[in-house]
C-alpha cells in the first residue's frame, strides 16, 4: 500500500470538489469511520474519514455503509458544530499526511463561527479532531489521547491543539534544480528519496528512482512531472503487484511486477482496494463474538462426533454378544457354576471353539441372560448413536455454512442471523423488553450487463425468503455445487448467456469457495428446488440442474451492484 504524503496530495486535490459545500448529513457508522454528505455543483457526494490502524483514509466515496440506530456521542458533536456549515478551504500541511478542513459555521443564535476539521492520516496514530480555529483548541476527537498515552500532546476537549511532531525532511514541491541535482550524485535506490524527502514511501521512492535511471537528460523535469502526477493528476491511479503484494499509487508504477488495475480518480481507488477489506473489518467489530461462539460450537460438534463414533465402534460387537448368548444357552448343561470361562463348539462355524468369559457368580443361564441383555442395549445404543451422529454431522454442516455467511455477511445481515440462530434454540436473543417488529428479508440486488435483476441471499433467512417467496416459478436458481454457499436467482425464465454466466460469478463469489478458481455452480429452475420436511433454514434439494465453472471476480460483483 502506499497512502503516503504524495498519495495525500492527489486526494486534496480531488478534494476541491468540496469547496463551497454545505455539509447536510453526518455520519458516523463505527468506532474508526465518518460520512459527511455535502451538497455541491448541484450534486451530493459523500466523504470518508477513516482512522481504523491498518485502513487510515480520507477520500469521496460512493459506498453505502450502514448507520447504528443510535449516533455516537462523537457524531452528536460534530453535527452540533458543522451540519448546514459551508466548507471554505480544503488542504494538505506541506506534504505529510494530515489533511485540514476549514468550515464556516452558525452557533446556536445564528453568528457566524469557524471550525475546523484536522484529519491525522498516519497507521495506529490516526485521528481526526474538531478545533475552534480561532483558540486552536480542542472541541472533541474520535481518539482521545490523554498526557499518560502521549507525553508529547494531549489530545482531549478543552485542550490547546499541538501539531504532531514535523520530521525534518524536505518538501520535494519546494525544491529548485540545482539542489535537487546536488541530491541526486547521492542517491543509490529508492530508499534514498524516502529518507530525503517527506512525504514518500518506499513504493513511489522505488518508482521515482526507476524513472530517473531510466533516463540520462532532464532528470529534473522527469522529478517534476513525477511530482505533478500526484499534484494535478496527470497520470491515472493505479493498483499493481510488487514481490507478490498488492499495491497502490497516483502515479503509474512502471517498476512494478504487473499492473492489475488503473482508475479514473483515486478516491476510486481506495473504494475499490479498501472496498472488502473494510467491510469485513466492519463485520468483525459486530460479530467478533458470533464468530467465536460458532468456531467453538464446531469444535465441541467434532469433538463429540469422534466419541460418538468411537462409542458406535464399541457397540457394534453386538452380534459377539448375541453369539455368546446363544452358546452358552445350548452348552448350559455342560459348564458348572463358578467357571471363569467356559470353551465351547461354535456351531455356526463348523470345526471352530469360541472361549466365552463368564461372571463366577452367575449360573450359565444367568450369563446368557447377561449377554443376551448387553446385546439389545448396544443395539439400541446403536440406534441412538446413528440419530445423535447425524444431528451432530447436520449441526455441523449448518454452523460451518453459518460461518461462512458471517464472514461474507454486511454489518446489516448479522442481526438477522443472530435472529435465526435464536429462533432455533442455538443461541439467546438479544432483544430486552418489548419485542422488535420482525423485518421482512432483502436479499441483495445486483443487475447484469445486459439489464437482467438478479438476486442474492447473503443469509438463511433471505435464502429462504428469496427461492420459496420472491421468486417466480420459472426464474432460474443458483447456488455452488457441494459447497457452502449463497441461492441467486436470476428473474428471467430465459436468461442470455452472459447474464448465466455473471449470476454464477456472483454465486461463485458469495460462497466459501470464494478465493478458489473454476469453481462448479449449479443452476435450474425454481420449480425444481425443494425444502425437506424439518430441514434448517438454508438447506434444500434441487433436481434437473446443469453446471457452470466460473472463477469469481471481485470486480465484476462491484460493476454488477450499481
Amino acid at each position: 500500500m502506499a497512502f503516503d504524503g504524495l498519495f495525500t496530495k492527489t486526494i486534496v486535490h480531488e478534494l476541491q470538489v468540496l469547496h463551497g459545500g454545505r455539509i447536510s448529513k453526518i455520519h458516523q457508522p463505527n468506532e474508526h469511520e465518518v460520512i459527511f454528505t455535502v451538497r455541491t455543483q448541484r450534486q451530493n457526494v459523500k466523504l470518508l474519514i477513516s482512522i481504523h490502524p491498518s485502513y487510515s483514509r480520507i477520500h469521496l466515496t460512493e459506498e453505502a455503509i450502514a448507520n447504528p440506530a443510535e449516533p455516537p456521542m462523537f457524531c452528536m458533536v460534530l453535527r452540533k458544530h458543522l451540519e448546514g456549515g459551508f466548507i471554505t478551504a480544503v488542504t494538505q500541511h506541506e506534504t505529510d499526511r494530515i489533511v485540514t478542513i476549514d468550515i464556516r459555521a452558525k452557533n446556536e443564535i445564528g453568528d457566524d463561527m469557524n471550525r475546523q476539521l484536522q484529519v491525522e492520516i498516519m497507521g495506529r496514530h490516526s485521528n481526526l479532531i474538531l478545533l475552534d480555529p480561532d483558540r486552536m483548541m480542542i472541541l472533541d476527537s474520535l481518539k482521545h489521547l490523554p498526557p499518560s498515552v502521549n507525553s508529547f500532546r494531549t489530545v482531549l476537549p478543552g485542550q490547546p491543539y499541538i501539531a504532531p511532531p514535523s520530521q525534518e525532511k524536505i518538501n520535494p514541491f519546494t525544491m529548485n534544480e540545482t539542489d535537487f541535482l546536488t541530491h541526486w550524485e547521492n542517491i543509490t535506490s529508492g530508499r534514498d528519496f524516502v529518507q530525503l524527502f517527506s512525504g514518500f514511501s518506499p513504493i513511489n521512492g522505488s518508482e521515482l528512482y526507476d524513472r530517473l535511471t531510466a533516463e540520462s537528460d532532464s532528470l529534473f523535469k522527469v522529478f517534476q512531472d513525477f511530482l505533478k502526477a500526484f499534484a494535478e493528476g496527470t497520470e491515472k491511479a493505479n493498483i499493481g503487484e510488487i514481490a507478490g503484494k498488492t499495491v497502490f499509487s497516483a502515479a503509474t508504477l512502471h517498476h512494478a511486477d504487473r499492473l492489475l488495475t488503473e482508475f479514473d480518480t483515486a478516491s476510486l481507488l481506495l473504494d475499490t482496494f479498501y472496498f472488502e477489506r473494510a467491510k469485513r473489518e466492519r463485520v468483525k467489530s459486530q460479530a467478533a463474538d458470533l464468530e467465536r461462539w460458532l468456531t467453538n460450537e464446531i469444535e465441541k460438534l467434532k469433538t463429540k462426533v469422534k466419541k460418538l463414533e468411537k462409542e458406535q465402534q464399541a457397540a457394534s460387537k453386538l452380534d459377539t454378544f448375541q453369539l455368546y448368548g446363544e452358546l452358552l444357552t445350548a452348552n448350559s448343561y455342560q459348564i458348572e457354576k463358578g467357571a471363569k470361562e467356559a470353551t465351547v463348539e461354535n456351531y455356526y462355524e463348523q470345526g471352530t471353539t469360541v472361549t466365552i468369559p463368564l461372571d463366577t457368580r452367575k449360573s450359565a443361564i444367568d450369563n446368557a441372560q447377561r449377554y443376551f441383555s448387553r446385546y439389545s442395549k448396544a443395539k439400541n445404543a446403536l440406534v441412538m448413536i446413528a440419530e445423535q451422529l447425524t444431528i451432530a454431522k447436520e449441526d455441523i454442516d449448518y454452523f460451518e455454512m453459518v460461518k461462512q455467511q458471517v464472514m461474507q455477511a454486511s454489518p446489516e445481515d448479522i442481526a438477522e442471523i443472530r435472529e435465526e440462530l435464536a429462533e432455533l434454540g442455538f443461541m439467546r436473543a438479544r432483544t430486552k423488553g418489548k419485542k422488535m417488529k420482525k423485518k421482512q428479508p432483502k436479499p441483495e440486488s445486483y443487475l447484469s450487463s445486459t439489464g437482467i435483476p438478479i438476486s442474492v441471499g447473503k443469509n438463511n433467512k433471505q435464502n429462504d425468503y428469496l427461492t420459496f417467496k420472491m421468486a417466480n416459478r420459472f426464474d432460474i436458481w443458483l447456488h455452488t455445487k457441494d459447497i457452502p454457499g449463497s441461492h441467486v436467482v436470476i428473474h428471467s425464465d430465459t436468461p442470455d448467456e452472459q447474464t448465466l454466466q455473471e449470476a454464477a460469478i456472483l454465486a461463485a463469489y458469495f460462497s466459501k469457495a470464494r478465493e478458489s478458481s473454476s469453481v462448479p455452480v449449479d443452476y435450474t429452475e425454481i420449480k425444481q428446488v425443494k425444502k425437506p420436511n424439518g430441514a434448517k433454514p438454508g438447506f434444500v434439494i434441487y433436481f434437473e440442474q446443469k453446471t457452470l465453472f466460473v472463477t469469481p471476480d471481485e470486480n465484476i460483483v462491484r460493476k454488477l451492484a450499481k
